[in-house]
């Protein structure tokens, strides 16, 4: 039978092949022991990796158990991997996993050396951080831009803001590994352009993780804002540990970003979870797409703003509108619930066809909490299948506004070939 590997592991078995085929991989040391061919052998290393990736840290004896090996191959193996750099030992900080009177020791899959940095864009802002590849945030700034206006002005201003981010992180250009870009809206595979100007219409044919690179001299990687937030949840906030997730951002404009198999997924031409435009109402508004009734007409953060703003008065704005939730104002929950009911009939057949673990709400409509959730869980629970249904737990996100930025760091741990765990991302 074949598995498929998580990119880390995969990274990390292709390690240990080059120090069984050189006799010598410097990784931390100059020299470390030969491995064995044994294809046996190698398959053991497979599994205790493959469990360190899936579980995180480990004592040496949930290991023997999780995988079936023996205590003396367990020591072994670990001992390879530990002088190839590839796994480290860690003490154990909850009480109920302590030896006789002392902490325990855990194995976990060791950080890779370097550091990276991250670039969110949104509607209006664009926000940077610079953080170790453990991964730990080193220094974050964030300031307001008009992102929409000019692709070339936001870019400046990112290389301009990570100018001035990476000293505050201590650290030099040169130390940065990689960057990665995080824009809302679908990126093109074949050619790194955003796939539609609608949403960004000062972007079209600027390839920005190629225009990032050219001013600021560090390899760029592109991604779509919705898939970085998925990332981020899943890595570090409300859905930790999950393997399959649908984390949904409601902002100035709807999208979702799926992570299946613990990995982003984004579909053959880059538009996996575009739910924004799926049509709920057939005599709806016009939407910027062209069509009518989209979901994002309807729900967008800004039109449910211009929807409860009494006619004559003056604009609502959101943070007035969240504490009219919190108050439990009937009209503004009631709203909140009503555009969860429709964001939770996209996203049912979504629960259907990949059978998520959780659906996670995010962007600027995360703070809502409660009305928003019950909205999505009464479609869901009307629209999907039994199964699907109970299989799925409706959470609001708890990044907030850093989910982004944080799942980018992720990204460029895992491209870094770092299992992303339980590491604390705090601010700096």
């Amino acid at each position: 039978m074949t598995s498929t590997l998580p990119a880390a592991v995969a990274i990390m078995l292709g390690k240990i092949t080059a120090i069984s085929a050189k006799r010598a991989y410097d990784l931390r040391v100059s020299t470390t022991p030969a491995v064995s061919a044994d294809p046996l052998r190698e398959l053991n290393r497979q599994r205790v990796l493959e469990q360190l990736s899936r579980s995180g840290a480990l004592t040496q004896s949930e290991l023997g158990r999780t995988t079936g090996l023996s205590r003396t191959t367990i020591s072994s193996i670990l001992t390879e991997l530990r002088d190839g750099g590839l796994v480290e030992d860690v003490r154990a900080e909850d009480p109920g996993r302590r030896g006789r009177g002392r902490p325990a020791t855990l194995v976990t899959l060791a950080p890779p050396p370097g550091y990276a940095a991250a670039v969110d864009f949104g509607q209006r802002h664009v926000r940077v951080a610079v953080a170790a590849l453990a991964p730990r945030v080193l220094a974050e700034r964030v300031e307001p831009f008009d992102t929409p206006r000019s692709g070339r002005d936001a870019l400046d201003e990112a290389a301009a803001l990570l100018a001035r981010v990476i000293p505050e992180a201590g650290l030099e250009r040169e130390q940065l590994s990689r960057v990665v870009l995080g824009v809302p809206g679908p990126l093109d595979p074949a050619t790194g352009n955003l796939l539609s100007g609608v949403i960004l219409p000062g972007w079209t044919r600027i390839d920005p993780a190629v225009e990032l690179q050219r001013r600021i001299g560090i390899p760029v990687t592109a991604e779509n804002d919705a898939n970085l937030g998925a990332l981020g949840e899943a890595a570090f906030g409300a859905a930790k540990g999950l393997g399959d997730v649908v984390y949904v951002k409601v902002a100035t404009g709807i999208g979702a970003g799926l992570v299946l198999g613990g990995r982003l997924h984004r579909g053959t031409s880059g538009i996996a979870g575009e739910i924004g435009h799926v049509q709920v109402r057939t005599d709806g508004l016009p939407c910027r797409c062209g069509s009518t009734g989209c979901l994002e007409a309807v729900v967008r953060v800004p039109q449910l703003l211009a929807d409860l703003t009494p006619p004559g008065g003056p604009a609502l704005t959101l943070p007035r509108l969240l504490e009219r939730v919190r108050a439990g104002e009937p009209t503004a929950v009631a709203a909140m619930r009503s555009a969860g009911r429709e964001i939770g009939r996209v996203v049912a057949p979504l629960c259907n066809a990949l059978n998520p673990a959780a659906v996670v709400m995010g962007g600027l409509l995360g703070p809502v909490g409660q009305p928003l959730l019950d909205g999505v869980r009464e479609s869901i629970d009307e629209h999907a299948q039994q199964g699907a249904a109970e299989a799925v737990t409706v959470l609001a996100g708890t990044l907030g506004d850093r989910a982004e930025v944080l799942g980018a760091l992720a990204l460029a741990a895992q491209e870094a070939g770092h299992r992303i765990g339980p590491s604390a991302l705090a601010a700096p």
